[in-house]
């Protein structure tokens, strides 16, 4: 396998095969030795709120179109994961927040992610959605349409965010995991 992306950044072409003390196939410049080691994509994201209310966007793109869920997603090369979730509500819902405490890191393993939720509060009440969002609004506890959530996620950060609300201090949480 090799990529004109990987090619730019090592003396030759990249090619897959097992590296020296190692036991998983890599992609390793054969030039350069460059080994690129594909790992698992980090998701950031926060639960946010505005007084008592929590922001949800309706997803505009694949997958789960017309879903809801939190304003998350890829973070980038050369962000925090905090900048990432800023960047993301910003991005998905034109909402700036101020992110605090980390309440949930989910291993997805099986699509080879690993999610950091914060829970945040919106630093104004403006907000609106973003080319990624069909819609953003805010709902109470009660008005969260818990059947239209795109993702485990969303419910696992959603009760993990209601479970520490009130706290100072926690742990963050695990994939479906309460206390």
């Amino acid at each position: 396998m090799t990529s004109d992306a990987y090619e730019k950044r090592t003396a030759g072409p990249i090619h897959l095969r097992i590296p020296p003390d190692d036991n998983i196939q890599r992609l390793i410049c054969n030039e350069c030795g460059f080994i690129n080691y594909i790992n698992p994509k980090i998701i950031v994201g926060a639960v946010c709120t505005w007084g008592n209310k929590f922001l949800l966007c309706k997803r505009a793109i694949k997958p789960r179109v017309g879903f809801w869920t939190m304003p998350a997603g890829f973070m980038e090369e050369g962000e925090t994961s905090m900048e990432g979730a800023q960047r993301e509500a910003w991005e998905e819902a034109g909402a700036k927040i101020e992110v605090n405490d980390l309440i949930g890191v989910y291993n997805v393993s099986r699509l080879s992610q690993v999610h950091l939720i914060y829970r945040a509060k919106l630093t104004n009440g403006f907000v609106s959605a973003g080319p990624e969002s069909l819609e953003v609004r805010f709902f109470s506890w009660a008005e969260i349409p818990w059947d239209d959530l795109a993702f485990p996620s969303v419910h696992w950060a959603l009760n993990h965010y209601k479970e520490v609300e009130k706290l100072a201090e926690f742990s963050p949480r695990g994939e479906g995991k309460t206390s």
